[in-house]
């Protein structure tokens, strides 16, 4: 028996394929108008020119929140979407050692909770950024790259 296909759910982006960051084009055109949304219970940590997001422990709840878009892709563009997310963030379904997992996990838009595909750090960088990585502060990736950029005179 074939397994049923996954669902078809939004995507919570929080780093490089928001609007106006370096992935976005990889997505735009093939989604509806991205709206706000956070995701609970996560800490957001800095990357090498991109961020992670880590669930936390069960035994510590976090009471953080990760800032970003939900993107409702459109139906014909799901598929090239979904692989192009997958292959972007190294994720390879049911694969070990995977950079990002890629979780169904409720996210909260437009004040509702909702299921979204969120990829979320995998085992071995989330141990290591939970050791000794730094964590961005109010979980918003976009905002802390807006205030590091330099100032220019026009």
């Amino acid at each position: 028996m074939t397994p049923p296909p996954p669902s078809r759910l939004p995507f919570f982006v929080y780093g490089t394929l928001r609007p106006g960051q370096a992935n976005h084009p990889l997505v735009e055109g093939r989604t509806a108008p991205p709206r706000p949304a956070v995701l609970p219970g996560a800490l957001l940590y800095a990357g090498p020119g991109y961020p992670y997001a880590v669930a936390a422990p069960a035994a510590e709840p976090v009471t953080d929140t990760v800032h970003g878009e939900l993107l409702d892709v459109l139906p014909d563009q799901y598929d090239t979407v979904l692989a192009v997310l997958d292959r972007l963030e190294d994720h390879v379904p049911g694969a070990r050692g995977n950079l990002y997992e890629r979780l169904a996990l409720r996210v909260i838009c437009d004040g509702l909770r909702c299921d979204a595909w969120v990829y979320l750090a995998g085992e071995g960088p989330a141990r290591t950024l939970r050791a000794s990585g730094r964590i961005i502060p109010g979980g918003d990736w976009v905002r802390t790259q807006r205030s590091h950029r330099p100032y220019r005179r026009s």
